[in-house]
Parts: C-alpha cells; sequence; structure tokens
C-alpha cells in the first residue's frame, strides 16, 4: 500500500484490475529487482528506437509522459541510502500500476543525470479520476448561449480568436465512475484527461507513495525524496520549445500558444486565454490569472478617476490662495518662523515652502475628498463585481461544489505520514486516520508559533522607530548643512530640495531597504512555524501562511505610512514645551507644506520601490539562471537536448510560487486603498505595473519555470477574506488621512465661520494658522546656537515667531493654550469621520446587497445541470437494469428450453 486513508482503497481496488497493469510482462517493463543485467527500470534494447527528444512521449512514440524524475549517482555510504530508497519507491510505483523508463546518464547532455519518466496508464486515470471526484464531460451544453453585447464590435481588438479563447466545445460533466465509463463522452482513451490532469494523478500517487521506514516510522511521499536528496527533481513536461511549435502532430503546443497570445509584451492589450490557461496549467493558476486581470481592468476605472482628481489640482493653481499668501514677500516674506529643531535649527521665512506649498496643492484639495469617497465605493464594485465573475468560473470549470472534496482529498502527506490512530468521521461514518496529539503539545507548539510572529512584528515596530529616530537626528544635520541653501543653484530640482525633503526621502529609502530585508528572512521563519502547526490539508496550509505572511507584511509596509499619516506632528508641543522621545529626540514636525506631501512621497517611494524590485525579482532573475544553467547546452542541436532536459535547467515554481504573486498584489491593493487619499495616482501606478505584471508573469511562467503540478481551487482562497478587511479598514483610514493629516478641514472651517469680512473667503488663512511665540521664552536648550540662524535675523527688529497651531499669543491670560478655534477645528474633523464613514458604509452595503454573488444565469445553468445529470444517471441505470433482466430472462429461457428437451428425451428413451 502507497500510503494510510484513500490510497489503500486504490491498492485493493488495483488488484481487481483485469489487465494487469503490475505484471511488467504486459507493460513491458523490467523491474531492478528481477533483472540484474538492466538495473534501470524501461530501459530495454528494443525500446531504443530513433525518436526525436523534443518528444513527450516514451520511446514507442504512444505512451505519454507525466512526469519525470531525476537523479545522479553518488559513491557515498549516504548515496547507497538513496539508492536502496529509489529502489523501493520505484517498485512501489509499478506496483500501483505506473509504467516507467529509464534515460541513462550516458545519453543525458552533461553525462551524469538519470531521467526517470512515468507513464500512466488508463486504468490507473480512471481509477484515481474516480476517487478524486474529477469531472468528465457526458452531454453537450444545450443551454442558449448568452446575448452579444451590443457594442461588442468595440471590443473586437481587445479580444482574441475563438480557438484560442474556447478550444472545447461546452458539455455539462459530473464526476467521472469506472463501472459508468460507458456514460460519458469518451470518443478516445488517451487524449480524455488533459496532461494537466494526468500530471495531477501523478503527483497525487508520488507524494503517497512510501519508499522505506526509518526510525521505527513509514516514509513516503516524492517531496521527502527530494529533500533528502534521493531525486534532484520532480517535474511535469511542458509539451514543446515555447518558440516553436512541436514536430510530433499527436502534440498539442498549447506551450506555444499561451507564448505567442498571451506571454509577449506586445500582446498586453489583448484579454487572457483563460480557457487555455485552465486547460495547461490547471484551475489553481488560472484562477490567480483571472483575478489578477479583473483587477487591473477594474483598476482602470480608478486610475482614470484618480488622474482626473490630479489634473483637477494642477488647474486650480489660481484658486491656491494660501500658496499665493506663503509665496508672497509682503505675506509669507514677512512671517518668521520658529526652529524645527533644538540648536542647530535657525529661524526662516515662510515664503522658503512657497514650492512645497504649491505642490501639496496637486493632492490636498477638494478633489481628495471626492476620490477618497469614490475608492470607498470602487473597492466595494470590485469584490462584488469579482465574487460574480469567480461564480461564472466556477462553473465553467467545474468547480462548484469543490471546495468539500478538497478538505476531504488533498490531505498532505506529511499530516498523513504523523497519524498514529483512526477516528470515525461524524458525517460519512467512514473510519479516518488522525493526529494523535496531546494539548500539551498542540497548545505549546500553537504558543511558540504565535509567539514567533509576534516576535517579528515587534523586531519590525522596533525598525520603525529606529528609522523615527534617524529622522529626528539627520533633521538637524541636514538643517546645519544645508543652512545657507547651497542646493539652491542647481536647476529644476534646487528650489525643491529642503531639509524636510532630504530627511524624508532618505528615511523612505532606509525603510525599503529595512523592509526587503526583514520579508527575505521572515519567509522562511513563517515557513517553518506553519510546517509545525502540521496542517491537516493543502488548503488549511496555505491560509494559515497566508494569515502569518499578510499580518507580518502589513506590518512591515504600511508601519511607517501609519506613521507619517497618524502621528508625525501631531504630538509635537510648541516652542516653550516641546515633546521629546525617549527624553532625548524632539519630535518631529510636518513639512510645512503639510504631513500630506510627504506620505504621497513616503507611498510613491515604498509603492514604486516594492514594484520595481518584485519585477526585476520575478523577472530577471530566474532569466539568469536559466541562462547560467543552460549555457553548454544552448549550442547543441536538438538531437542531443531532449524535452526532459530542457526542462530540468528551468527554475521550478515551488509550492509557494503563486502565493508570493497573491501577496504582491494584495499589499499592492492595500497601497491604493488605504492611503490613496493622499495619493490619487497610486492606482494609475497600480495599473501600469499590472498590465507589465500580467505579461511578465505569464512569460514567466510559460519560458522560465518548469511546468508546475496542475492543482484544483474554487476561489482565490483567504485573499478574498483579507481583501474584504483592507476594504473595510481604508475607509476609516482615508477618512483620517482627510481629517488630520490634510489641511481641507482647517481650511473648510475657516473658509465658513472665520473668514474676515461678510464674504466667505481664503484671504488670511494663512496668518489664522499660524500662532505667536514670544522668542525670550524659548528654554535655553531650544534656543539656536550662535551663528545658525541667517543674517537677515536680528533679536533687536524680531521679538516674536511662528509656528503651526491654534494657541493663545503671549500676553494673554490663557497664553499659548489652545483657543476656541482649535476645539472648532476638532469637533469639524471628528464629525467628517463620522459623516464619510457612515455615507460610504452604507453605499457599501447597499451596492453589496444589490449586486448578487452569482449572476442568475449561472445559478439556472447550475441547476439544469444537476437535473440533467440525475436524468441522465437515472436513465443510465434503467437502461442498465433492463438489459440485466433481458439477459437474466434469456438465460431463464434457455435453462427451460434445456429442461423441456431434457424431459423429452427421457420420455423417449
Amino acid at each position: 500500500m502507497c500510503t494510510k486513508g484513500n490510497h489503500e482503497t486504490l491498492i485493493e481496488m488495483k488488484s481487481s484490475l483485469d489487465d494487469g497493469t503490475g505484471d511488467e510482462e504486459s507493460n513491458g517493463l523490467n523491474h531492478k529487482n528481477e533483472n540484474k543485467d538492466c538495473p534501470l527500470p524501461g530501459n530495454l534494447e528494443i525500446d531504443k528506437q530513433h525518436q526525436s527528444k523534443d518528444s513527450v512521449f516514451f520511446r514507442d512514440g504512444i505512451r505519454r509522459i507525466d512526469c519525470v524524475l531525476s537523479y545522479t549517482d553518488d559513491t557515498t555510504k549516504e548515496g547507497e541510502k538513496k539508492m536502496e530508497r529509489r529502489k523501493e519507491f520505484e517498485n512501489n510505483l509499478q506496483k500501483a500500476g505506473l509504467e516507467l523508463e529509464t534515460e541513462d546518464k550516458i545519453e543525458s547532455e552533461d553525462g551524469k543525470t538519470y531521467y526517470l519518466k512515468i507513464h500512466t496508464p488508463w486504468d490507473v486515470l480512471a481509477t484515481y479520476a474516480e476517487v478524486l471526484k474529477i469531472k468528465v464531460p457526458f452531454k453537450e451544453n444545450d443551454i442558449p448561449s448568452k446575448r452579444e453585447i451590443p457594442v461588442a464590435w468595440l471590443f473586437k481588438p481587445f479580444r482574441l480568436s475563438d480557438e484560442v479563447m474556447n478550444p472545447e466545445p461546452d458539455y455539462f460533466t459530473a464526476p467521472f465512475e469506472k463501472n459508468k465509463s460507458d456514460f460519458f463522452l469518451i470518443d478516445n482513451k488517451e487524449t480524455l484527461f488533459p496532461p494537466s490532469t494526468r500530471n495531477r494523478i501523478v503527483y497525487y500517487i508520488l507524494s503517497r507513495c512510501p519508499y522505506g521506514t526509518e526510525d521505527g516510522k513509514k516514509k513516503l511521499g516524492i517531496k521527502r525524496l527530494i529533500n533528502n536528496g534521493s531525486y534532484t527533481a520532480s517535474y511535469a513536461l511542458h509539451d514543446c520549445r515555447y518558440w516553436k511549435r512541436a514536430k510530433d502532430p499527436n502534440c498539442e503546443s498549447e506551450r506555444y500558444t499561451l507564448y505567442c497570445e498571451w506571454a509577449r509584451l506586445s500582446r498586453f492589450y489583448k484579454e487572457q486565454p483563460l480557457n487555455l490557461i485552465r486547460r495547461y496549467y490547471g484551475e489553481k493558476i488560472g484562477i490567480y490569472f483571472a483575478w489578477l486581470g479583473f483587477y487591473t481592468e477594474m483598476l482602470f476605472y480608478a486610475a482614470i478617476v484618480g488622474l482626473i482628481c490630479f489634473i483637477y489640482g494642477a488647474l486650480t493653481f489660481s484658486d491656491n490662495v494660501w500658496s499665493e499668501e506663503i509665496c508672497n514677500d509682503d505675506i509669507g516674506g514677512q512671517i518668521v518662523m520658529c526652529p524645527l529643531c533644538d540648536k542647530k535649527c535657525g529661524y526662516w521665512k515662510l515664503n522658503t515652502t512657497c514650492e512645497s506649498s504649491k505642490q501639496s496643492h496637486l493632492f490636498d484639495n477638494v478633489g481628495t475628498v471626492f476620490f477618497a469617497i469614490f475608492m470607498g465605493i470602487w473597492v466595494t464594485l470590485f469584490l462584488e463585481f469579482w465574487k460574480r465573475r469567480q461564480a461564472r468560473l466556477e462553473y465553467e470549470w467545474d468547480l462548484v461544489d469543490f471546495e468539500e472534496e478538497q478538505q476531504q482529498l488533498q490531505l498532505r502527506p506529511e499530516y498523513e505520514s504523523k497519524c498514529t490512530k483512526r477516528k470515525t468521521n461524524p458525517i460519512t461514518q467512514a473510519e479516518e486516520w488522525v493526529l494523535d496529539r496531546s494539548t500539551v503539545d498542540f497548545f505549546g507548539k500553537m504558543v511558540i508559533c504565535w509567539a514567533t510572529v509576534l516576535f517579528w512584528i515587534a523586531l519590525i515596530v522596533a525598525c520603525i522607530i529606529a528609522v523615527i529616530v534617524y529622522r529626528l537626528a539627520v533633521y538637524a544635520a541636514f538643517a546645519s548643512i544645508m543652512k545657507d541653501n547651497p542646493a539652491q543653484n542647481l536647476q529644476l530640482v534646487g528650489s525643491l530640495i529642503t531639509p524636510q525633503m532630504a530627511t524624508s526621502v532618505t528615511a523612505s529609502c532606509l525603510n525599503f531597504v529595512i523592509i526587503m530585508i526583514l520579508n527575505f528572512l521572515y519567509e522562511r521563519v513563517a515557513i517553518w512555524i506553519t510546517d509545525m502547526e502540521i496542517p491537516k490539508t493543502h488548503l488549511e496550509y496555505e491560509n494559515r501562511l497566508t494569515m502569518k505572511m499578510f499580518l507580518f507584511q502589513f506590518v512591515n509596509y504600511y508601519s511607517s505610512c501609519f506613521y507619517v499619516a497618524f502621528f508625525k506632528g501631531k504630538f509635537v508641543g510648541y516652542p516653550g514645551d516641546y515633546t521629546y522621545m525617549f527624553g532625548r529626540w524632539r519630535n518631529e514636525e510636518c513639512d510645512p507644506g503639510g504631513c500630506l506631501i510627504e506620505l504621497s512621497t513616503q507611498l510613491l517611494i515604498v509603492m514604486a520601490g516594492k514594484q520595481i524590485w518584485g519585477n526585476i525579482q520575478e523577472a530577471l532573475v530566474p532569466w539568469l539562471w536559466n541562462w547560467w544553467g543552460s549555457r553548454k547546452a544552448r549550442s547543441h542541436p536538438e538531437s542531443l537536448y531532449s524535452r526532459w532536459e530542457q526542462d530540468h535547467d528551468l527554475q521550478c515554481m515551488g509550492q509557494l510560487g503563486l502565493f508570493y504573486e497573491y501577496l504582491e498584489m494584495v499589499i499592492q491593493f492595500g497601497f491604493i486603498t488605504l492611503f490613496v487619499a493622499s495619493f490619487p495616482l497610486a492606482p494609475l501606478l497600480a495599473l501600469l505595473n499590472n498590465i507589465l505584471e500580467v505579461r511578465v508573469d505569464a512569460w514567466k511562467f510559460t519560458t522560465q519555470f518548469r511546468r508546475p503540478v496542475a492543482a484544483k481551487a474554487h476561489s482565490i482562497g483567504a485573499w478574498q477574506e483579507i481583501l474584504n478587511g483592507v476594504a473595510i479598514l481604508s475607509v476609516v483610514t482615508n477618512a483620517f488621512i482627510v481629517a488630520f493629516t490634510s489641511d481641507m478641514i482647517p481650511r473648510l472651517v475657516y473658509f465658513y465661520a472665520y473668514h474676515p469680512g461678510n464674504e466667505p473667503s481664503m484671504g488670511g488663512y494663512i496668518n489664522n494658522s499660524l500662532s505667536i511665540f514670544n522668542i525670550t521664552d524659548f528654554k535655553s536648550e531650544n534656543r539656536p546656537d550662535d551663528g545658525e540662524s541667517p543674517d537677515w535675523f536680528n533679536t533687536s527688529f524680531i521679538t516674536t515667531c511662528r509656528y503651526r497651531d491654534y494657541r493663545y499669543p503671549p500676553g494673554h491670560e490663557k497664553q499659548y493654550t489652545h483657543t476656541m478655534h482649535f476645539w472648532h477645528i476638532l469637533a469639524a474633523k471628528m464629525a467628517f469621520i463620522i459623516i464619510m464613514e457612515h455615507v460610504v458604509f452604507v453605499v457599501k452595503f447597499f451596492v453589496a446587497w444589490m449586486i448578487p454573488d452569482v449572476p442568475s444565469e449561472v445559478k439556472a445553468r447550475i441547476k439544469r445541470e444537476r437535473f440533467l445529470t440525475q436524468e441522465y444517471l437515472h436513465e443510465y441505470e434503467i437502461q442498465k437494469l433492463k438489459a440485466q433482466l433481458e439477459e437474466q430472462g434469456n438465460h431463464i429461457q434457455s435453462a427451460i428450453a434445456e429442461a423441456q428437451k431434457h424431459e423429452v428425451f427421457s420420455e423417449v428413451m
């Protein structure tokens, strides 16, 4: 038996196969342990006929290669153990019905590697297809196709040909049953299951097949054999080279089609051939590209609105009264501001922030409020419409009711190998293997796992605090170096380089480097602690890892943005009583243009840096590895460089390859929703990146990676709940950004309640928003050192300085305490948050209620298919029963006739 549970039943079923697939003579196989002259399985002289090395078939040109295992010789003592493991493993594979054929190392390009080719015969496919409940066509779909879109011709340039988009006719399907094979539409048994399904079945067998017993425990699975070095790789073959079709007419050349129609950057404006992707790579990868494509389409609308808001900010400079006042020599040029740091910072004039105030208006305007509300509604529409799109794919790809099958059948071999006792399933009443874990062991490991997660999150927070300390310490240095503003002489960018900007940019870059380093380390920690938990199914494993990784990434990527948005400049005190971090570093104030422009800078650097680094890591690194690994074989002709060797030289995607693709996109989704009020161009940057991302991922999967093991998935899994959580949180964060990070609310309060004259206006807003401080009230530790203040500053004429706050002036009975204006603004901010959140949430829930998760058309098709499946199965059973009865009746009539004949004969005698 290959393992516990389902596999035990399968081996028992294999013993009753009519054709005896385990018989070496009927399969043309040669077992290692039965023929010492030919030690390699399937390596018979008669099979060594001329064949194209680019073929995906055995030497007979008939049996398809469903999987390849590679290994090399090892002359050490450990190598002998590896050989024994391989021998036992391959014998068990043959007992399970698989057919093997080995390519000797002398025939390989490097002269060192053996390639074990595996073929799954029909009986094995049929047996496992029934156990895995793989759906097979039984009737052509008779439901009329949906109506044509009236303006479909507008989208014709973006469409692919019907041959590429839908290479198969539409069928009603039902779970396969081996004893009812004549019920299904089977034209050719060899082509009934596509290669992706075949390699999924063979990997299911490989992952559960034993190779021996070590330390009293049964060892099983190809994953363990690869980890201990017995095999170097396990992979399915691509059907051809990506740049040209296969010479064999029996080969589909789907890889070539995918490369030409999907993976080329020149096809960026075309839709994706999702059905072909699903057929070639399996449903799990297909659903990822379907989600990525849909997300990119929806980003288009957000990017357009964000660009309009940005253009609105650029066109309304003339209405930007506060910037004109700052830039005016008679207003901003006469306002002396208090130092922004202790000792090393001098007094400065407000008009030096002229450029940053103009830049801030690009993002901090009325359009920002509208865009924040729009994105709250957009994210709801995106998630609701994706549910509908996902439901349609579930039906079209035969994934309806798949979740229960996945939970029951896709048990992890690592879990099964640790099971030691059986337990009755309360639902199925079947005996199942379960993990025998004590309560102390279970909770002990859970505590260790989550304590590790919390430790790493604390480490991130510590790094963020270190970056904040860097900002506080370095600002004084920049201020001292740039006090004479030597950068002012630089063309174009000279006026933009200020101590605040230099500190913000360098701190953002430093933070990005720390993020990348922590990501690299934590990925390995997260996998280790998830393995320690021993999840039962692959789905459960991925969900647990997903939550740990996202929680970490959330803190890692967003914490610096949260600091700038909600903490920086909020707890600085005032010139006579500053607030200090750890009693040493004075809390930093916002850029004179406002904290919103700094948040935009932080967001741009981290988001753009992550996307650029991600594309380099995804595309360039695999290409360089493959280029280096295949440098010797590039000059070899096709006759010497076989299909299995070509694929062996490619990169392995790994079990978590798709996980990282999702994680990258979900982190991006957080950037464009959580902080979008500060940077309306974020959706546009994400859109441009994703247009490239789709084709880079397609190119990578098609040309740089081995063909991954096909797997089923009916949805994007735990990522759906994460996206929902981010969507809800984004409403809160954007409301707080508009209220506390932006200057929008103070301006509106001034415009409607504190404006001078009878008509509302923004004139005098700058003077009103700055409080006065008496220079003589400075403490000695806050006062600028001699020589730090500019030449124009003279204490004989200048006795006060200004700072951003709403406090009573010196000499007032409540001097330096908050004015009533401050409390009015605070009340307006809180009111805005409550109103915006309620409005957006009401609209979100109303939209979600209005849009059903499953389209009515899909519901009708599902019901129709279920009805037809029951009806046809019922009719099939009746016809089968009639045939049996007729056969029995014929036997009875023959017996009666024989008896009568015998009676007559007796009478004659």
